[in-house]
């Protein structure tokens, strides 16, 4: 739950500066004449051209919180680390390419496809076991 929400904490302070800056962008161009009575979006190319940028910048600021959010863990929200390269091109059909990232913590492990296909292959999510020390004995046990 934690995890959606700090999506939408990122997106609503991508909203917030948006309208911070629109209201700059009002600020500064209060003090120009217009002509006629119209709207200044229709009539003022400076104005027109900032208020553009703005949104551009909005919409810059929306894809970098949701490509930052694919990237961190679903249980403790720190970044994944250490990619790790999983199958190969020249295995295409058998082991496609993956790059798998794990958290740091050993909370879970996302894999991100190298190929995008036409039916589009997700990238998943592995959730671990709370207890991360249960395989490293496993694999002791089994040398006795």
């Amino acid at each position: 739950m934690k995890y959606w929400a700090y999506l939408l904490a990122k997106l609503a302070g991508a909203v917030g500066l948006f309208l911070g800056m629109m209201q700059l962008t009002a600020l500064i161009f209060r003090h120009r004449d217009v002509i006629g009575r119209g709207d200044p979006f229709v009539h003022d190319l400076p104005f027109t051209m900032t208020v553009m940028f703005n949104f551009l910048a909005l919409v810059g600021m929306g894809y970098v919180a949701i490509w930052d959010q694919r990237y961190r863990c679903r249980n403790c929200l720190r970044r994944l680390r250490m990619p790790v390269n999983e199958g190969g091109f020249h295995r295409v059909l058998f082991a496609p390419p993956k790059t798998g990232y794990i958290c740091p913590f050993g909370h879970g492990t996302l894999r991100v496809p190298e190929l995008k296909e036409v039916n589009h292959d997700p990238s998943d999510w592995e959730k671990h076991d709370d207890d991360i020390w249960k395989e490293l004995f496993a694999v002791h046990e089994s040398e006795k």
